[in-house]
């Protein structure tokens, strides 16, 4: 009779891991991935272009914070060596096509409605360039709506929420381009 204490279980372990590790490696030798974010190993360079704002209503400190905020999530994120040359493998441009305020949330007060809440809908159109695989070319909006009270001003809301805009849509970008959302 064998006793459960004379089985050597230690050795099917490191073994079971080695070769569950060695299954990872070559599943995702193909491509660099880093936080969900697909690049093919030979794309090596990047260049973020300024995002011009061209809606109806322009927000002066939107298109430069944007631009800005980009690049270094790029930078940041990815392998990719940043470069302002023409011959770059992805070349990512866009621009804001949309800058709109609706009511979103209405209130009845003395028999009158009245808005309570505002929308902030902002929309950047992204040019996507691969000049490796231009089969992976696109273009396409990417849009982000910021709730704000009915009793602030349009600059108001902009001064609370520049910074969740700002970050909200370089995220929504990123993931655009390197995710494959």
């Amino acid at each position: 009779m064998i006793s459960k204490s004379n089985i050597p279980l230690t050795r099917s372990v490191p073994f079971s891991l080695l070769v569950a590790g060695s299954l990872l490696i070559a599943l995702f030798s193909g491509c660099y991935t880093f936080k969900d974010v697909n690049i093919d190993p030979r794309v090596k360079t990047a260049r973020v272009n300024y995002i011009e704002n061209k809606a109806r209503y322009i927000n002066p400190q939107l298109s430069p914070q944007l631009s800005e905020k980009l690049r270094q999530k790029v930078n940041n994120q990815t392998r990719l060596t940043l470069v302002q040359s023409d011959d770059a493998h992805y070349d990512i441009s866009g621009y804001v096509s949309d800058y709109s305020v609706t009511t979103s949330g209405i209130s009845q007060q003395n028999n009158q409605s009245q808005a309570s809440m505002n929308r902030l809908t902002v929309t950047v159109t992204i040019i996507f360039k691969n000049n490796i695989d231009p089969t992976k070319n696109f273009e396409s909006p990417v849009s982000r709506s910021f709730e704000f009270s009915s009793g602030l001003s349009l600059q108001q809301a902009e001064a609370q929420l520049s910074e969740t805009i700002i970050q909200n849509l370089t995220d929504e970008i990123f993931n655009k381009i390197f995710s494959n959302w």
